[in-house]
């Protein structure tokens, strides 16, 4: 018999493929208030994200954001409504002028904050109407509702994948902080005993490597079915 794959021991859930998410500052969302304005106390690392992460305290209650390019300790944010356009301020897109950088943008409103959230990264408002018009940093096109919220900037953070990790630990340690895999080896590299393509003397994969679509997440180790054709 064969050991799991590593999909398979990805979803079981083992120690090693789990986070540890005792060492995370906490979930990153939009505060409940609909205005109000608040203060930059810190800014800290937060090992569950890649961007560094403010603290900004709202008349006494703490609440991390990701911050943005350019923001400090002691910086004034506001959120709501009919606010100033400034750095950092969390505000909805439909108020926000065309051409304005914003992330951690909402799908919905209230959701907190789903969209553009990786460092270094922006979307931009591109018209308004009935609903407002975002263009993503993938140059994909997105129309939302008015009343999503987002915040002014770019997020802070950019850059960090041109400086190498010179070591493989410090690869595996800091990719284990967020239960991501540091490597990747292809199945048909594999023996026999660790993936269903591996064994041979040669770089193949020994038959057809489409699988069915309603296999479980273990079976799934080739390519998926492909769609069938609709009826005309």
């Amino acid at each position: 018999m064969g050991k799991r794959i590593i999909v398979q021991s990805r979803g079981h859930g083992s120690p090693t493929y789990r986070s540890p998410s005792h060492r995370h500052k906490g979930e990153i969302k939009y505060p409940s208030i609909k205005e109000g304005k608040g203060k930059v106390v810190d800014i800290i690392h937060d090992p569950g994200h890649y961007a560094p992460v403010a603290v900004v305290d709202f008349s006494g209650k703490k609440v991390n954001m990701l911050a943005p390019y350019g923001m400090y300790v002691g910086q004034e944010v506001e959120i709501g409504s009919m606010i100033p356009l400034s750095l950092g301020n969390i505000m909805p897109i439909g108020e926000i002028p065309e051409g304005t950088s914003v992330y951690n943008i909402e799908i919905r409103p209230g959701d907190g904050g789903k969209l553009v959230r990786t460092p270094g990264t922006s979307a931009l408002i591109v018209s308004h109407g009935e609903k407002t018009m975002i263009q993503l940093p993938s140059k994909e096109f997105k129309a939302l509702d008015n009343k999503c919220r987002a915040t002014v900037g770019i997020i802070a953070g950019g850059g960090r994948d041109e400086s190498p990790f010179a070591k493989a630990g410090k690869k595996i340690h800091t990719y284990k902080s967020r239960a991501k895999k540091p490597y990747a080896v292809s199945g048909v590299n594999m023996n026999p005993v660790d993936h269903p393509h591996g064994g041979g003397s040669h770089r193949h994969v020994g038959g057809p490597n489409t699988v069915a679509r309603g296999l479980p997440p273990g079976k799934k180790v080739g390519r998926l079915s492909p769609k069938k054709r609709r009826r005309r």
